[in-house]
């Protein structure tokens, strides 16, 4: 089965910087299309982000464009989300999501494989 660990995230200060990590338990990581989702207290799980399994190609909410960066390293079986110019809007548990094949989807409910949660929360 797929397991996937979240690490990275803590409290910070409104401005600063954040790196969320995801190490997969697959056998060829490459196969699944990844993203990030966030829960904040009272609002729906949303996306954040997403990546392709096979041309890496990026997807981002309006929310998060251009402070948010998605990556993957295939070879550590990684996922990363580097952000940057973090807002207190930003507090929420962040998850990533595992999709084998197929692109990024936006929606929860295409993704079967799902980590614990890490905690963002970001001070004004």
């Amino acid at each position: 089965q797929v397991q996937l660990v979240e690490s990275g995230g803590g409290l910070v200060q409104a401005g600063g910087s954040l790196r969320l990590s995801c190490v997969a338990s697959v056998r060829t990581f490459s196969f699944y299309a990844m993203a990030w989702f966030r829960h904040a207290p009272g609002k729906k799980r949303e996306f954040v982000s997403g990546i392709d399994s096979s041309d890496g190609n990026t997807y981002y909410a309006d929310s998060v464009k251009g402070r948010f960066t998605i990556s993957r390293d295939n070879a550590k079986k990684t996922l990363s989300l580097q952000m940057n110019s973090l807002k207190p809007e930003d507090t929420a548990v962040y998850y990533c999501a595992a999709r084998y094949g197929g692109p990024w989807s936006q929606n929860r409910w295409d993704y079967a494989y799902w980590g614990q949660g890490t905690q963002v929360t970001v001070s004004s």
